[in-house]
């Protein structure tokens, strides 16, 4: 089952050191309005193709805009083998509210 991360616990265990992987699956046009430093963008259309340029060692935290498409992602990781994957919970929409007020939203 997937794990769902909301936006301060992946704050947190991220300051902590804990090896996470933000994967942003979001098309360019959204990344344009609003991103994230340190995520690896692969958009949701081309994870089937492109799930092998990710690490299986790391955990890996799926993002969208708010959590639906990540969830599918995460789940689809899951099913390809990789076994550390978790959803961030409300995604931007959520990070926005509860992490950076000053992130523009969509």
């Amino acid at each position: 089952m997937v794990e769902d991360i909301p936006p301060l616990e992946f704050v947190r265990r991220r300051d902590a050191g804990e090896d996470l992987l933000l994967l942003d699956v979001r098309e360019p046009d959204e990344l344009a309005i609003a991103s994230l430093p340190g995520a690896v963008h692969i958009p949701m259309s081309q994870v089937a193709s492109r799930h092998h340029e990710l690490e299986r060692g790391r955990t890996i935290v799926a993002l969208c805009r708010s959590g639906a498409r990540s969830l599918q992602v995460a789940m689809f990781l899951e099913r390809q083998g990789f076994s550390r994957v978790a959803n961030l919970n409300g995604g931007i929409l959520r990070w926005a509210r509860d992490v950076d007020p000053d992130l523009p939203t969509y």
